[in-house]
């Protein structure tokens, strides 16, 4: 392996384009590199190895493929393409863009906060942007507390049956402070996770009010349990 030199100009090369890899995919790919002790060297964001070792390097693509992908799909320069400018998108939206479009398996490059996708794909892009403006698109990555619809589903469960369920109420109170409207756990859209936030603090709201109304405590509750229903 060290005895590789990718400028030789006797040695026949390939080039893999990682430009849309992150970091531990590389590192995961490196690793399995060296386990088959293929020769390799890195210039700029594309990978090289030796014509000889490409059906083995394919081998490798393909399994990283099936236990961490789907991989982004690098959209070339060349290609016929349709630029969207997304200078004024929030990071956790970006993010979300970027997570949908690998996930759809979509070419695409980014050339800052210019996005580049096949020309084919324009349309579906469109569609994507709509509805990740309008919340309707679910999360893949997420850090929200573990099980909390479940959490939050069995609290107004609880509290629907009986309003002085004390450890419900404790649970309520503890999650009160960790829910964010920027973190939908995962799998749920952003527009239904702010409505069951809305009843999270309806409910937290009932319990803080100077005036002690059962009946509202008691609908705030078979709301916030019937929010969550779908999702449990």
């Amino acid at each position: 392996m060290d005895d590789f030199n990718p400028d030789d100009p006797d040695t026949v090369t390939v080039f893999y384009d990682l430009s849309l890899w992150d970091t531990d995919q590389r590192a995961a790919l490196i690793e399995s590199f060296a386990n088959e002790s293929i020769p390799h060297a890195w210039r700029s964001n594309e990978i090289v190895i030796p014509e000889t070792f490409e059906a083995v390097a394919d081998e490798i693509f393909d399994r990283l493929d099936d236990e961490l992908g789907p991989f982004p799909i690098l959209l070339a320069e060349d290609a016929d393409s349709t630029e969207f400018q997304l200078e004024d998108w929030p990071d956790d939206e970006l993010e979300m863009i970027r997570e949908q479009l690998v996930v759809a398996e979509i070419p695409h490059r980014w050339h800052g906060m210019q996005l580049f996708v096949a020309v084919e794909a324009t349309d579906d892009v469109d569609d994507l942007l709509d509805a990740i403006e309008s919340g309707d698109v679910a999360v893949t990555e997420s850090d929200a507390p573990d099980g909390v619809l479940s959490t939050l589903f069995s609290i107004g469960d609880n509290m629907t049956r009986s309003i002085d369920d004390a450890s419900s109420r404790a649970q309520l109170f503890d999650l009160v402070p960790v829910l964010k409207v920027s973190s939908p756990p995962y799998g749920l859209a952003a527009r239904q996770w702010e409505s069951i936030l809305d009843s999270v603090s309806a409910l937290a709201s009932a319990f803080s009010s100077d005036t002690f109304e059962p009946e509202l405590i008691e609908s705030a509750a078979r709301d916030l349990r019937d929010r969550c229903r779908p999702w449990v």
